[in-house]
């Protein structure tokens, strides 16, 4: 499977904002909910009013739609949530919580009845999305849109891609959604842009052209990271023991103004999880809550200062080398130049 890269990242910014509504309606995977396969059984329980979505072996599909409103979460583990917080970037961490259908357990917390397991919320920890001034899909005119922490506004490519941070689910991309048989970000900017940014079958050695070079070869049965079910309870669906004291917390998330310790509260458990268990680590959560708060990485710092400039200046792309460079930010490589081929 190849995947063409330059100049999208579609996968790591909001670019709804770009789109017409109808075409935005037909990319909103994420306020559709997240897709979960039932357990053996239980396909009769999947009826909603919105209907049942299948599988192409008609295995039934729930979703389940985020509180919030960002756009393509990436989903951190605990281990990798543990590592983001030792490399002090527990400023860069965000939760996220889901409306419950109508045969889930659920916990009212904010007048949200939310997703629960055992009368725990359930939950995620992704990165944050701050505005950036970009220019994906070759646009001539840069604009602010919600990016990823980590992305380099000007280049489109991650600050932090092989590195030991990079997350698992960044590095198998689009693996995991070809392997539960959902539509790639790779294909929605095909349908909504145009041009080519994801090839399933390989060109044959003699077939090569120099756009196989430029794109990134991508296994399509890389999906290690790929936890469902049970499994992913404690190493990337947490939940919190306490959801008393989450009350006011999740209106902020839906609200965007969550503060250091709201984001700590969520964070703090999700690296305090036991792989497969409800249980929870009191040390390793005491810790964890103090590195988010004590946390003042780059990234952090980058996140203020867009969110200052995005509502004063006007979208320039080379604003990153000041607000993440200046700041300590790994530079990127850049793309190759096709015009000097």
């Amino acid at each position: 499977m190849q995947v063409y890269c330059q100049g999208c990242a579609g996968c790591c910014i909001d670019w709804r904002p770009l789109l017409e509504s109808d075409q935005r309606d037909a990319i909103e995977h994420e306020r559709r909910g997240l897709g979960v396969v039932p357990d053996e059984g239980t396909a009769e329980e999947t009826e909603t009013e919105a209907g049942t979505e299948t599988r192409t072996d008609g295995t039934p599909i729930r979703r389940r739609n985020a509180i919030d409103d960002v756009y393509n979460l990436v989903p951190l583990t605990r281990d990798e949530v543990r590592a983001f917080l030792e490399a002090e970037f527990g400023d860069v961490l965000i939760p996220r919580l889901w409306e419950a259908d109508a045969v889930d357990e659920s916990v009212s917390i904010d007048g949200y009845d939310v997703a629960a397991i055992a009368g725990r919320p359930a939950f995620f920890v992704g990165l944050r999305k701050p505005p950036k001034p970009v220019a994906p899909f070759g646009r001539e005119d840069a604009d602010w849109l919600p990016t990823c922490t980590f992305l380099d506004p000007e280049t489109l490519q991650c600050r932090i891609h092989g590195d030991d941070l990079y997350p698992s689910e960044c590095a198998e991309y689009p693996a995991h959604n070809v392997a539960l048989e959902q539509q790639t970000e790779c294909e929605r900017v095909e349908e909504a842009i145009g041009g080519e940014r994801i090839r399933f079958e390989e060109s044959s050695d003699d077939e090569r052209t120099s756009r196989d070079e430029e794109g990134v070869t991508v296994d399509v049965e890389a999906t290690d990271g790929l936890l469902l079910g049970p499994q992913a309870i404690g190493q990337k669906l947490f939940v919190h023991p306490d959801p008393d004291a989450l009350e006011g917390r999740l209106e902020r998330l839906v609200s965007d103004d969550l503060t250091t310790e709201d984001r700590a509260a969520f964070v703090a458990v999700a690296a305090a999880s036991a792989p497969g268990t409800l249980a929870i680590s009191d040390n390793h959560y005491d810790q964890a809550y103090e590195r988010v708060l004590e946390a003042d990485s780059w990234a952090g710092a980058a996140i203020r200062e867009w969110e200052r400039r995005a509502s004063e200046t006007s979208a320039d792309p080379s604003q990153g080398e000041a607000v993440e460079v200046a700041r300590g930010a790994p530079e990127t490589p850049g793309w190759p130049d096709s015009s000097e081929e």
